[in-house]
């Protein structure tokens, strides 16, 4: 009998990165959901190869060789699919890896939005030159400039500094589900999202912050001020906790 291959690997092999592979055991500590149920959304990841291709495409021709930069987008898919979130909130997106799968997970739920925020980083000349982040983007492109066009409908992207489009955010939604942090990495400047969000995170909402390994004590103490667990993706410096 032929071995069946395991959920998303797909998905992660057609997107071009193995650090895509996804870890189950991940959404299913942030999610609350059995093993079953996440390895079900993860399956659903298989029938995005064609759009993962594109956007490795798109990567390759704004002069990628690999995805910029999020780690987890299959896991965001399934995050999305197992809390069904009325809004989301990500600060930093680069080329959309991010927000193309949590556009999808909003997309298979039939409901839900998506408020991104970004304040680009620009490529100084044709190529990315040595010393130059990866996240910064080529020219003539702009923030989610890998995300299929077929995805973009809705979708609320923000372009400007953080400290004055987060606290508009907070005065305009009335609760907010998920949160990804992915843009500027300092301790000060994470504290301050958690710290404008935090009124606005509905009971049983998923919050997550990338890299930090360079954010110091900002997400540890955040989550042990709410008395709630916190989940590693894998030995990465990914996190995310269940707000309570």
């Amino acid at each position: 009998m032929a071995r069946r291959t395991p959920p998303g690997v797909l998905a992660a092999r057609a997107l071009g990165d193995r650090r895509a592979l996804p870890s189950p055991e991940w959404v299913q500590g942030l999610t609350g959901r059995s093993r079953s149920e996440v390895n079900g959304w993860l399956r659903e990841t298989d029938a995005f190869v064609p759009i993962e291709r594109r956007i490795r495409a798109a990567h390759r021709d704004g002069g990628r060789s690999v995805y910029a930069q999020f780690r987890a987008p299959l896991e965001l898919y399934a995050i999305v699919r197992a809390i069904r979130p009325k809004v989301i909130v990500e600060t930093g997106v680069s080329s959309g890896v991010s927000s193309a799968h949590l556009l999808l997970g909003l997309r298979a739920n039939g409901a839900g939005r998506l408020i991104s925020i970004d304040l680009p980083t620009r490529q100084k000349g044709a190529k990315l030159a040595e010393g130059e982040s990866i996240v910064a983007i080529p020219p003539g492109r702009s923030s989610g400039w890998a995300v299929p066009p077929e995805l973009t409908e809705g979708w609320d992207l923000r372009i400007g500094p953080a400290q004055k489009l987060i606290p508009a955010v907070v005065r305009e939604v009335d609760g907010i589900d998920l949160f990804l942090h992915d843009d500027l990495h300092t301790e000060a400047h994470l504290r301050f999202e958690l710290r404008t969000l935090d009124p606005r995170f509905r009971p049983g909402a998923v919050v997550l912050a990338d890299n930090t390994k360079w954010t110091g004590k900002a997400f540890p103490e955040f989550v042990a001020r709410h008395r709630t667990a916190l989940f590693r993706r894998r030995r990465q410096d990914l996190m995310g906790f269940r707000h309570g």
